[in-house]
């Protein structure tokens, strides 16, 4: 018996699985901290199955027979059946569109049985997968344009879908895929273009005169050429390229970002962008923020201790036990208490790095660094979030925030990869 359950763990990264165990169950005690109320029978919160804390119990519950069902999955499926999966993937995006439910705003909710998931959060699994596959099969030449093209593809389809069901939070999620694709060989030139789109779009917003913007990117395009006056001479190319960026960046501030402000963005994700750069003081518009730095600031050094919480008990800050998570974290344990919680995620995350490092197939690489890629894109966004960094955009904390699909859909994420690591002396395609 004991031989039979060696062999059955075999391969399995206990380190990982560790870290994985740590995070679930700082959640559930956190989401039972968020909604216990001073006054409250203990074991009132525990045993109500209406309690967000009993059904987080029941989700990893049916998180660790999911787990348990791809530990015992033969890898060579999850090659076989990508495509698949993607497919799949996109088909419950479009079916969300048409006979999905409004959640909080977002048209981007399914109902079956009672049960409500988002499709959005197990399509990132899908992606995942879709993407190792395209880029370890052999004919895939990811030097060229075109291989890279259709890699973004499979990135971006699925986040224009979910932008259209009012879900920007996550279809952003879908952008952690380009860091993958810079692991294996996208150049690091579109990461400088994205940072320097990233600077017109906060330069747009900030500097409410774009006349001046206008001004400052001509006088740049005119030292520019100046000091490449020689270059010019011999090279005519060199001048239309200056032309070109100068007449981007000018018409990106002037044209794009206003239109996109007006007619692509919704009302409430302008206010919050705006809140996030300083430039809207709507109490309404700042509520969640400023409450939720409140908590984290009342915290200090070492926290007000577990289920102690003043900014908690009294129903200070919303959407506490989803997307303000950390606030608890930050005002029941402190600084102190934070820090050792984030390097819980960092540690996850250098341990994913590395196993992602030592796989022989291009398949399971590219699988583990998509995995460290969307763990990190939550993290980071969360608690930039919580602490007034990132506007909020409701991307839950991962393995802590609750939520059955959220829950699900990262147990699936780690546990595929567990599996495909188990077996990483084979080349999977």
């Amino acid at each position: 018996m004991n031989r039979q359950n060696a062999k059955l763990t075999s391969g399995i990264d206990w380190p990982i699985v560790g870290l994985y165990l740590a995070l679930v169950i700082i959640g559930i005690l956190c989401i039972f901290a968020a909604e216990h109320r001073e006054g409250d029978p203990l074991w009132y919160n525990i045993i109500h199955v209406n309690k967000s804390f009993s059904k987080q119990m029941m989700w990893f519950g049916i998180s660790m027979i999911l787990a348990t069902g791809i530990w015992l999955t033969d890898s060579k499926f999850f090659t076989a059946t990508a495509n698949l999966f993607y497919a799949f993937g996109i088909f419950l995006l479009i079916l969300v569109i048409g006979l999905g439910r409004d959640v909080n705003g977002s048209h981007s909710w399914l109902v079956i049985g009672g049960f409500q998931f988002q499709p959005a959060e197990f399509t990132k699994v899908c992606t995942n997968l879709a993407l190792a596959k395209y880029l370890s099969m052999l004919e895939t030449d990811f030097k060229k344009l075109r291989p890279r093209l259709i890699a973004a593809a499979i990135a971006l389809v699925p986040a224009v879908i979910i932008i259209a069901q009012q879900e920007t939070g996550l279809a952003l999620v879908y952008f952690s895929f380009f860091l993958v694709m810079y692991r294996e060989g996208l150049p690091g030139v579109l990461l400088v273009i994205a940072f320097s789109a990233a600077v017109l779009v906060l330069s747009a917003l900030l500097v409410d005169n774009k006349k001046i913007l206008f001004i400052v990117f001509t006088v740049i395009a005119l030292l520019v050429g100046y000091f490449m006056r020689r270059q010019i001479r011999r090279k005519r190319s060199i001048l239309v390229l200056i032309v070109a960026i100068w007449a981007f960046c000018s018409a990106f501030v002037m044209v794009v970002v206003p239109f996109a402000f007006t007619k692509v963005l919704k009302d409430y994700q302008v206010k919050r962008i705006y809140v996030m750069l300083g430039k809207d003081d709507d109490p309404k518009a700042t509520y969640n923020t400023r409450q939720s730095m409140i908590a984290i600031g009342s915290g200090g050094l070492l926290g007000k201790g577990y289920l102690k919480g003043t900014q908690t008990r009294y129903d200070f800050v919303p959407e506490q036990s989803t997307d303000f998570i950390f606030c608890t974290i930050g005002e029941d344990f402190g600084f102190v208490g934070s820090i050792i919680f984030l390097a819980i995620y960092v540690a996850l995350l250098l341990r994913i790095i590395q196993v992602a490092e030592r796989q022989r197939s291009t398949f399971s690489r590219v699988y583990a660094y998509g995995v460290a890629s969307i763990i990190f894109f939550h993290l980071f966004i969360n608690v930039a979030m919580t602490i007034g960094l990132a506007p909020v955009i409701g991307i839950p904390l991962p393995l802590v925030s609750y939520g059955g699909s959220s829950m699900m859909t990262f147990t699936i994420l780690i546990f595929i990869m567990l599996r495909l690591d188990a077996d990483r002396q084979m080349v999977l395609r």
